[in-house]
């Protein structure tokens, strides 16, 4: 067999063939759908080559050029393209297919979720329904017909606004669409179901009135309307911070329980996971709440970033993606929690994404080359592509961002399109050059920012002085230097900001563009303390030597959230190094202590500021400090200063705890999120000293009105290894077994527990009712939860590696997708220690010679394999 090939950006060229127009009529039977498409096509260029379309798992029924039906010597059919060696200029191409939606296992094209036909066509799903023109410059205006039985169908949904309807012979009928917005076939959607539907409107800046539709599993319809109202929050928002309006008759969002990802923007006809749907105070926590209205947003925002204006190939994902993950940040800020969104995001850069810049499948947010496209679809491309445009906005301010959002809009409504075009929509707009800034683009790693400091008393001058250095990842090993903006604070010794002048210092940013570069500060009264990227300005690690005295200052001062939170996490983090490098158990400075008391007693902090610090960093973030790492020794230092932060400040934790849990009804707002963060992180400690007010209280906890605090009274159990934890397991089991999102946190908690018998218990519960190796949810919350899990998965006998192997051969058969994602976590096994190297290299040779390995998998385990030889 054949080994998958590398695809390359710059072997780029636009497609030979252009569909102006596409009539699909869809015939849905669960083993003999009938898809019969109508194209019309036109060849660009002065050249005659052949017309290949791709395809995949399709059978081909017939086949006809205007009109008249090609024998079968008169195409080819070789390895997924079909290929018409002479038509003319312009031509109508009719092509009829069947396919097979019920064992569509891998989720891609057109498949059934539970009682549901649904389809899920990005990067490259639609070549599993018809042969067709499957990239993303290829737009054209769809009219579609879906036809099924009214038993168990009585929903026909598909992109843009309804035609026509009728009933056919037999008890079925049908519903026409037409979407007047060319799109590429990546947008398509086809939903038919038996759902049930919350209906609203709403009304544009423009005057139009938009109907929107929910559609979800029967009984769950008071579930949907926390997402409704998200979705209306999200088209007031673009309108109002965007100037971005709906452009159809009618918004659809249809939850299904069967999917890969979280949602798909779909124009008109958003598919989503129903994890990011379904939210009420007994079945979804907090964070599930503030996840769907994030999620709603994200995929409101692509109808302008990502539907109107397309890619024009899948390199260029992030144009999409970075874009609109930044424009759901801002709009999850702007409703509620700013500083709370801001040190998630920060989180997620850190821990994972700051991982896969370190791993052998370090790309920049603008890839230059992929074996798999789904492959694309990685924090890198979203999460620090949205710190790139985070930048931008940074740099330009928010007037000079608008600006160039409404170029990017005017130049590019209606086209495929490229990094380089949104970058250049930028610079012109504020007349400024973007030159440099474009290696955020070109290059992957995280920069290293070194920063020196000094003060000249005599002169009142103060001196930065900073370095960069970006360490080499596959195929980049020299790296130029990056323009990073440093916002920073300057603190004086009574906490106060201090107003300091610079010519390099604008709107308190100073810009490092060189590898080594020295900013000047005159008229300084006294040193100062600086506080370096604030709000996280730059996707970067950052040196400087912070004593432990300036470290609480900050915390203490600062008028920034993320700085006070992250002088704390450095703080942490710095515990848990000395630690290891002197071998001895954690010690923590009373003055650390008294610091943090004083913060945890102030009632004009943020109650959910004062959750997140004491919120710990977990162990692989840790990790992730070290080029080669002790996994015994992080996992035991993690779990040794949970247990003297528990001690030391038992007291306040009480007190806090006391004050903050909840009494009376569930509310969703931010004083009671933040006071719940507050009382369910206090728990969190307070159970790894369990006595018997303590056990009354856990079990009350446990019995609460809402989800948020119920779920935390059984982590606190399951992961302190308190008493309770088998009895609040078993309860929690039964109270929820028919609820399976709901029983997704119960797996994802038993998966995440620091105890040394986890393993077992997880291939224990892939046995249990509640598990389904089908449903990308299930596995997502055991086994992806699993590899995150840091001393559980990196056990010294391997046996975590091996089973990890063993499920990974078995979903390459089913669901690529899924198993290319669960072997993320082996990634990065050249910086564990030489055994721990030996055990997982060995099951990496073992999945690569799986037979028909997935182009995913393929491309993930020679990756990895490759650093051997670097």
């Amino acid at each position: 067999m054949a080994l998958p090939q590398a695809k390359y950006r710059k072997d780029y060229q636009p497609p030979a063939f252009t569909i102006s127009h596409v009539s699909l009529d869809v015939d849905l039977d669960d083993h003999a759908t009938r898809v019969e498409s109508e194209l019309r096509i036109q060849r660009q260029g002065q050249h005659n080559p052949p017309l290949e379309l791709d395809g995949e798992g399709l059978t081909l029924l017939s086949i006809a050029l205007d009109g008249r039906t090609l024998a079968s010597d008169e195409y080819q059919l070789e390895g997924g393209t079909l290929r018409i060696a002479d038509v003319p200029e312009q031509f109508t191409l009719q092509i009829v297919t069947q396919i097979d939606p019920a064992n569509n296992s891998a989720l891609e094209g057109l498949y059934k979720s539970g009682g549901a036909y649904c389809t899920q066509c990005e990067a490259e799903g639609f070549r599993r329904i018809t042969y067709y023109l499957d990239r993303p410059d290829v737009l054209a205006v769809f009219t579609t017909t879906v036809r099924a039985p009214k038993q168990g169908f009585p929903h026909l949904l598909s992109n843009g606004n309804p035609q026509q309807r009728g009933d056919l012979d037999g008890n079925r009928h049908f519903v026409t669409w037409h979407d007047p917005h060319p799109k590429p076939a990546y947008l398509f959607a086809l939903v038919a179901g038996d759902f049930d539907v919350l209906e609203d409107s709403f009304q544009t800046s423009e005057g139009r009135d938009v109907a929107l539709q929910l559609f979800v599993d029967k009984g769950n319809l008071s579930r949907a309307e926390f997402a409704m109202q998200a979705l209306k929050d999200s088209m007031r928002w673009d309108e109002t911070r965007f100037g971005l309006s709906y452009d159809l008759d009618i918004y659809m969002i249809v939850a299904v329980d069967f999917f890969n990802m979280g949602a798909m923007e779909n124009k008109g006809l958003n598919i989503f996971n129903a994890k990011y749907v379904l939210a009420d105070a007994r079945t979804a926590t907090d964070q599930d709440f503030l996840a769907v209205e994030s999620v709603i947003g994200h995929e409101y925002f692509h109808n302008w970033t990502g539907n109107r204006i397309t890619c024009r190939d899948w390199f260029q994902l992030s144009l999409k993606e970075g874009l609109t993950v930044f424009r759901d940040q801002e709009f999850s800020g702007d409703m509620s929690m700013r500083a709370v969104h801001r040190i998630n995001d920060v989180r997620i850069m850190r821990t994972h994404q700051f991982a896969e810049d370190a791993s052998p499948m370090a790309h920049p947010i603008r890839p230059d080359k992929v074996i798999e496209m789904n492959n694309f679809y990685t924090v890198t491309v979203y999460n620090k592509g949205a710190e790139v445009i985070r930048m931008l906005h940074t740099l330009l301010g928010e007037e000079g961002f608008q600006r160039g959002m409404r170029l990017y809009v005017e130049r590019h409504d209606g086209q495929a399109v490229t990094c380089e075009d949104f970058v250049a929509a930028m610079e012109a707009a504020n007349d400024t050059d973007l030159s440099q800034f474009r290696r955020w683009y070109e290059q992957a790693g995280t920069p290293r920012v070194t920063v020196s400091d000094s003060y000249d008393v005599e002169r009142q001058e103060y001196r930065l002085h900073c370095q960069q250095h970006t360490p080499k990842t596959p195929g980049q090993a020299v790296k130029k230097p990056f323009v990073i903006p440093m916002r920073s604070f300057f603190y004086d010794a009574q906490g106060e900001v201090m107003t300091l002048h610079s010519d390099s210092l604008q709107n308190d940013v100073l810009q490092i563009t060189q590898n080594e570069q020295e900013f000047v500060f005159s008229g300084v009264s006294e040193r100062p303390i600086p506080a370096l990227f604030v709000g996280f300005s730059a996707p970067v690690r950052i040196d400087y030597p912070y004593t432990e005295t300036q470290r609480l200052h900050l915390l203490a001062h600062s008028s920034d959230a993320f700085i006070a939170w992250d002088s704390a996490q450095q703080l942490y983090v710095k515990v848990i190094q000395e630690a290891i490098s002197q071998q001895r158990p954690v010690q923590i400075s009373d003055a650390f202590i008294s610091a943090l008391t004083t913060q945890l007693q102030d009632h004009e902090t943020d109650p959910a500021l004062r959750a997140l610090l004491l919120q710990l960093p977990s162990a692989e973030a840790v990790a992730g400090e070290y080029e080669q790492v002790d996994i015994d020794a992080v996992a035991q230092a993690c779990e040794q200063l949970k247990q003297l932060l528990a001690s030391r400040l038992a007291q306040v934790l009480t007190l806090l705890w006391q004050a903050n849990k909840s009494n009376g009804a569930y509310q969703f707002n931010a004083q009671h999120i933040a006071q719940r963060m507050l009382a369910n992180t206090c728990l969190n400690y307070l159970a790894l000293t369990p006595n018997a007010e303590l056990d009354a209280d856990l079990m009350a906890h446990f019995g609460a009105d809402n989800l948020t605090d119920q779920l935390a009274a059984l982590q606190a159990a399951v992961h302190c290894q308190h008493p309770l934890a088998d009895t609040l397991i078993e309860q929690f089991s039964q109270q929820w077994q028919a609820q399976p999102l709901v029983m997704d946190k119960w797996l994802a908690v038993q998966a995440s527990a620091p105890s040394a018998d986890t393993l077992d218990r997880v291939q224990a519960l892939t046995q249990h009712p509640a598990f389904n190796y089908a449903n990308p949810n299930r596995v997502y919350s055991l086994i992806a939860t699993f590899t995150h899990n840091l001393a559980a998965l990196h056990r010294s006998d391997g046996a975590g590696y091996r089973w990890l192997a063993d499920v990974i051969q078995q979903l390459n058969q089913s669901n690529p997708q899924v198993a290319s994602r669960l072997l993320s976590s082996l990634l990065q096994w050249k910086r564990l220690d030489i055994d721990r190297q030996v055990l997982v290299k060995a099951q990496l040779e073992r999945l690569r010679q799986t037979p028909k390995l997935a182009a995913d998998l393929f491309e993930k385990v020679e990756s990895s394999l490759a650093v051997e030889n670097d």
